[in-house]
């Protein structure tokens, strides 16, 4: 397999240039969503002078260091989101990309859990040390090391993000048994008319119907469910790598993002779109 080919040759391995450059395109794309969906509901107007935003920033930083936050915070939204989409047509990418980790890293000091924030600089810093990001919408395909380093990285850092969550999932017995699932469902089954926002979550109406209920059956099916993805997050990244399993690996991995995403789309199109988009690294 070419990753262990090119941890053997110390990274001077050829790769091709352009998966790279295809995860750019991907990155860009994800983050000009992640941007446009963070100026909605009440994104724009996080920090107004009377918003609880401004005082826990000022409790937490000081009066003056959450002004000057309040005062950049706009400008950033609007830097970011211009400089995503140019990243993902390829103008000027590097400096575009520059702008865009700036802009996500502003997120760390007002999240409360920024655990795809962090997901996402560090796929990001992959792109920015690859060697050729590539300019506009062209694709490289003759072999180069240019970003075989950064591909690696990438395989590393997806692998680590998969057998880490199924390490916490094996240590949650609540999980494990199918119960934290059924309790998810049945929660959701019982208030979904009344939330606010209710396109923060799309868990389909038979999912609802079927296992919403929180019998002793369902929750058996939910264990089953359960079981199943931690083992499709130990076996994925292996699978990924091995040309003859590959194309079963990405459908399994599409999948279970997809699943994924419906209980929260807000919250994990971001981790969903750029774990799947990582997985062109995989292919060497």
């Amino acid at each position: 397999m070419w990753f262990f080919d090119a941890l053997a040759d110390g990274f001077r391995h050829p790769t091709d240039p352009g998966r790279l450059q295809l995860f750019r395109m991907v990155f860009g794309i994800v983050c000009t969503l992640r941007f446009v969906l963070s100026i909605g509901q009440g994104g724009w107007g996080r920090f107004d002078p009377q918003g609880i935003a401004l005082h826990v920033a000022e409790q937490r930083f000081g009066p003056t260091r959450a002004r000057l936050l309040a005062a950049a915070y706009r400008p950033v939204l609007v830097a970011r989101a211009v400089a995503a989409p140019a990243l993902a047509i390829g103008l000027n990418p590097r400096p575009a990309l520059v702008l865009v980790l700036a802009g996500i890293s502003m997120e760390l000091l007002y999240l409360k859990s920024p655990n795809a924030v962090r997901y996402t600089l560090l796929t990001g810093g992959c792109l920015l040390v690859g060697g050729d990001l590539g300019r506009g919408l062209h694709i490289e395909r003759h072999p180069t090391t240019a970003n075989t380093w950064a591909l690696c990285l990438m395989v590393l850092i997806t692998t680590d993000i998969y057998w880490n969550s199924a390490w916490q999932k094996l240590r949650s017995p609540q999980f494990r048994s199918g119960l934290y699932l059924a309790q998810w469902v049945h929660t959701y089954t019982l208030v979904k008319d009344e939330l606010p926002y209710r396109r923060q979550h799309a868990v389909p109406a038979v999912v609802c119907r079927h296992l919403g209920n929180l019998t002793d059956r369902d929750v058996r099916r939910w264990r089953l469910i359960a079981a199943a993805a931690i083992t499709t997050e130990i076996a994925l990244p292996p699978a990924l790598l091995i040309p003859q399993t590959t194309p079963y690996a990405v459908a399994a991995g599409i999948g279970m993002h997809a699943a994924f995403t419906c209980l929260k789309p807000r919250q994990l199109i971001t981790f969903s779109g750029l774990t799947v988009g990582t997985y062109l690294a995989f292919l060497g």
